[in-house]
């Protein structure tokens, strides 16, 4: 479940917010300023953040470089007015990921919060399909049906693979399973069923966010 820390020294306004991401079953905290914020970030990773731009003690614009180093992953959605949308950008200039203007509508908050975390996945992604043995591993098309076939079933015995795959050449499943356990992207339980590694669960992830696209 992603985490979001939302930071406004307004209230009503973070209280609304944090109930709309809440009800999107969104992990959420708060904060009323850039410090605040801060400290709760030196703590705790943070998915996203959604800052707003004009706040007493330490103001958004302020907080961002901050933020940034203190979490280089972190993305941010700058919060402002339409007064100040010149500076949102600047913001975006400096770092921040995207901004929405007072007053927002629900579903306005929550495309633009989807949308960020999902380029977030998107990119770490990159990095995660990117390393050699599991690019390695998913070049090959036997590979990848074994692979989704597991995550549709969840655990399978040696024997059911090949019969579910129909593919007649059991050494040649053997091989491919071997490969894949290798790169550590399955494993076998006790009842040597295989099942998907942490690793393997991420990179059909990745594989099902890459074929939705964005």
């Amino acid at each position: 479940m992603p985490k979001i820390l939302v930071v406004d020294d307004d209230q009503d306004m973070q209280e609304n917010i944090v109930e709309i991401l809440e009800s999107a079953d969104f992990d959420v905290c708060s904060a009323g300023n850039g410090e605040e914020a801060l400290k709760l970030i030196r703590g705790t990773v943070f998915d996203l953040v959604l800052l707003d731009l004009i706040m007493p003690v330490m103001g958004g614009m302020e907080a961002l470089p901050s933020i940034k180093r203190e979490s280089p992953n972190t993305k941010i959605i700058m919060i402002t007015a339409f007064s100040t949308i010149d500076n949102a950008v600047e913001a975006m200039r400096l770092g921040a990921d995207d901004y929405i203007t007072k007053p927002f509508k629900i579903d306005e908050l929550l495309i633009a919060v989807k949308k960020t975390l999902e380029e977030a996945r998107f990119f770490d992604c990159q990095s995660v399909l990117g390393m050699d043995d599991t690019f390695n591993s998913l070049a090959n098309s036997i590979r990848r049906e074994i692979l989704l076939l597991i995550n549709r079933e969840g655990k399978l015995r040696f024997m059911d693979i090949p019969r579910k795959l129909e593919i007649e050449d059991h050494t040649k499943v053997n091989f491919h399973l071997k490969v894949l356990k290798e790169a550590n992207l399955i494993k076998q339980d006790e009842m040597k069923r295989y099942l998907l590694s942490p690793a393997g669960r991420k990179v059909i992830d990745c594989l099902q966010l890459v074929a939705k696209g964005l």
